[in-house]
């Protein structure tokens, strides 16, 4: 059975836009699109470490750990 929530066609869906005719502009959108979705994840991860504090501390401190034990 099909998701409700995704569309019947791939080609209609959200995610997919005008066809492009060059390289440069399908590639200028992908940087757009990376882009965005990048700035709502810094912001998501900002949220979540207001929301929780400690987590966000330990997680920190996890990767500190990790950054110092990692072997170029």
């Amino acid at each position: 059975m099909p998701d409700p929530e995704s569309p019947a066609d791939p080609t209609t869906g959200p995610a997919a836009g005008p066809p492009q005719d060059t390289q440069g502009e399908t590639d200028a959108a992908r940087r757009r699109r990376r882009a965005q979705f990048l700035r709502e994840l810094a912001e998501a991860r900002e949220l979540r470490d207001r929301v929780q504090p400690r987590r966000a501390k330990a997680a920190r401190l996890r990767h500190a750990m990790r950054m110092r034990t990692f072997r170029w």
